[in-house]
Parts: C-alpha cells; structure tokens; sequence
C-alpha cells in the first residue's frame, strides 16, 4: 500500500506543514505546482528532498486559485483547464528532473478534485491534460468517480485513493469540508480505517454504512494538527497488518 500526502503547500514567507517529516513518513508525493498553492522555490526544495529520500513526485494540480487554496470551484472552460494542468505538470516537471527524477503520476487537488470527480467536463479537461503530456502517467483519483471512469476509458492507469482521516458519505463521495463531520481526528480510528481499506477495500461512511473503497493508495493531510504523528502510527499500523508501504509506481 502506497502512503501519500499533499506537500509543498507553502508560499513565498509562509510554510504549511511540515514537508521534510513526511517526507520520511511517504513513499509518494503530491507536489503543489504555484496555482493553488506552492512557489518555483518551494517546489525545488520539495522536489530535492523527495528525491534524496527515495519518494515518488506526482504533480498535484489545482485551480489557479492562491487566494482560497484551490477549495472554491470555479467554472472553468474546457480548454483553458486543461491548458492550466499541463502548465501545472510541465513546471514540476522541470524541478524534477533538475533533482534528478521525473513527474511520476498526476493528482487534482480540493476543489478540481472533488469538481472533477462529478463534472463530466472537468474530468474530460484533467484526462486531456494528462493525455497530451504523458499517456503513461497514471491518475490518482477517488475509485468510482467521474475522473476515474473516463480515465480509465481512454486508456490511462487509474490509481485508487483513499482518505483515513476523512468522512465518507453513503455514496462513497468525501463528506463536504463545511460540515463538522468532514474530519476523523481521533487517531486510533484513523489507523483503523487506515488499515480496512488496505486490507479489505472498505470503508465506514458516516451514517454507519460500508463503502467499497478499493484503494492502492492513503492520504495523510500535511496540514492536520499531528500530521507526521499521525503518518507515522498509519505506516505503522499497515505494517503490522502484514502490508507493505511502498510506491504504487512500483519502479523506486
């Protein structure tokens, strides 16, 4: 099982998380490219990092939306998204290979990834970015969705995530970040949860149901209180369940 978390959120003066930690924690990470979050400075120290402790690199792409972090939808053509995510790809794509490695996989981020996962044509903009940049950089993606159906339609490597440390309605979509059941603080249960979706590819929505959720891949959010605490009791947990941590790209 792949352990993968949201780093390089930083900008310019302003640090979010605690990137060097998980990096020990991870054996993926998703790289903000400077639209919702990041900076050319921030994603060359990330991506050097990441590189020097054998951790994957994708590019997590998102709304050009510094202001409100990439978690306000915005309607978006077609064109102009897709043309966004490749300029995302190809920035990180640069720092990459300056480290000496490349972009490994490509993942939305807050609200392109929940927009993306319902709306046709913002799943259709994601699919095309990825398509014309790299057919074989595989997706991660929520299992089920919008994104994940018309990625795997048009050939590209879908890679299942799942969210410990997040709500999960009856319909296997994420719990809005506006309710108050939106996080699982409690870190036992986060493990917990952790491991069920590893091992059985379920999980326990908020009403008390089970959610299919087959999953090759975990989140651990950089920016929860006791993030690399939590990284660290989740590997562990998987660990002692039997389950190898290890990049779901399989070749680092």
């Amino acid at each position: 099982m792949d352990l993968n978390a949201d780093l390089g959120e930083g900008f310019g003066a302003w640090r979010l998380g605690d990137d060097d930690a998980l990096l020990d924690v991870v054996t993926s990470a998703n790289v903000a490219c400077g639209f919702h979050a990041g900076d050319p400075s921030t994603m060359h120290r990330v991506c050097r990092t990441a590189v020097a402790k054998g951790v994957v690199i994708g590019a997590q792409v998102g709304y050009r939306d510094l202001a409100g972090f990439g978690r306000r939808r915005i309607d978006y053509d077609h064109d102009e998204l897709r043309d966004d995510i490749l300029y995302q790809i190809g920035a990180l794509e640069a720092f990459c290979r300056v480290a000496g490695d490349r972009v490994r996989y490509v993942k939305p981020h807050g609200a392109l990834y929940n927009t993306a996962a319902v709306d046709p044509e913002q799943a259709s903009a994601v699919v095309d970015a990825v398509l014309a940049y790299d057919p074989a950089l595989p997706v991660l993606c929520q299992p089920g969705s919008e994104l994940a159906s018309q990625a795997l339609n048009r050939g590209l490597t879908v890679v299942g995530e799942g969210f410990a440390d997040r709500g999960y309605l009856p319909d296997g979509r994420l719990v809005p970040r506006s309710r108050p059941d939106a996080l699982v603080h409690e870190p036992g249960q986060v493990v917990q949860r952790a491991v069920r979706m590893a091992a059985d590819g379920s999980v326990t929505a908020v009403d008390g149901s089970a959610v299919p959720c087959p999953v090759r891949s975990i989140c651990l959010h950089g920016d929860t209180p006791g993030a690399v605490e939590l990284g660290r009791a989740v590997r562990d947990g998987l660990r002692a369940a039997g389950l190898e941590v290890r990049p779901f790209t399989g070749d680092r």
